[in-house]
């Protein structure tokens, strides 16, 4: 595949923003960004590509059919979700070694929560050239607008559905000193917030919403206060949940040991140890540690 540099020319080398003549793409397979609500987000390089290449593989034909409509475009779909099998894969696969596959999902960037990652992980096994056509990203959009911290952050997929399962996550993220972005749905978004407010009652929690479209939301505050606001006004759209960091614990002003104690009266080791990292943003491996020695003294 040639250089994306001489393939797709820099800005100031661009006449106008139509699309370039309709001559095909070299064979291999090409990952689409697509606007996630607006579409007039589409990039320059992904019109061109989507103009000029020979299939597009897409989790619905409906939603990028009405994106192709936009365009002006018509072209050859195949349908490729998480549900696809092998014998999909490979057809997909197959096509690559003479026709330009360009790999769409229904918003924003293929793979982030979004199928694609076994087509992509089997191109790169066969030797099929590929590259990547960047863009529209709801998690990236909500981080810059939700005013946390963006010098780390973690993009953990969807909030877990059940209980125990979102209570793990939690644990498991306790410590980790980033921005924490995850994806969620409508109709569970305040059962989530209360599950971070009992969790990190004072951590500052931002929800994006309707993110590039007329309605677009970005509010900030505690997650018990978000909880109450969508209680009284349910939401709709698609939801970006954020989570900031722990405040840096001044372990100066925590017994902790007077904590472990306490905690060891009704729990094991590894649970007082998660339930103090969780709490106090503290490293819970040393915290377990510390119980075990306490446990054998």
């Amino acid at each position: 595949m040639p250089d994306p540099a001489t393939q797709y020319p820099a800005p100031d080398e661009q006449a106008s923003s139509t699309p370039l003549p309709d001559t095909s793409l070299e064979p291999g397979l090409y990952i689409v960004a697509t606007p996630i609500g607006n579409l007039g987000d589409i990039t320059q390089r992904a019109a061109d590509a989507l103009a000029r290449c020979d299939v597009i593989a897409c989790e619905d034909t409906r939603v990028t059919g009405r994106l192709l409509h936009h365009m002006g475009l018509h072209k050859r779909m195949i349908r490729y979700d998480d549900h696809a099998d092998d014998v999909s894969r490979d057809r997909l696969l197959g096509l690559m070694a003479t026709q330009a596959v360009a790999l769409v999902s229904d918003a924003g960037t293929p793979l982030v929560s979004d199928p694609g990652y076994r087509l992509v992980r089997a191109a790169h096994q066969q030797g099929i050239a590929l590259t990547a056509l960047p863009g529209p990203s709801a998690a990236i959009m909500a981080l810059t607008l939700s005013g946390l911290p963006t010098d780390r952050f973690l993009f953990a997929g969807f909030m877990p559905v059940k209980d125990k399962a979102r209570s793990d996550i939690m644990t498991e993220l306790a410590g980790l000193r980033a921005t924490l972005i995850f994806y969620e749905t409508a109709p569970r978004l305040v059962s989530s917030l209360l599950a971070l407010a009992g969790a990190w009652p004072a951590r500052d929690v931002a929800v994006a919403r309707e993110l590039t479209k007329k309605f677009e939301e970005c509010r900030v505050g505690t997650a018990q206060a978000l909880a109450e606001h969508y209680t009284a006004h349910p939401p709709r759209g698609e939801i970006v949940l954020l989570v900031g960091p722990p405040a840096a614990p001044s372990t100066a002003d925590l017994d902790i040991d007077a904590m472990l104690r306490e905690q060891l009266l009704d729990k094991k080791a590894s649970q007082a140890a998660a339930y103090l990292a969780r709490l106090h943003g503290l490293d819970r491996k040393t915290l377990y540690e510390r119980a075990l020695k306490m446990k054998e003294a």
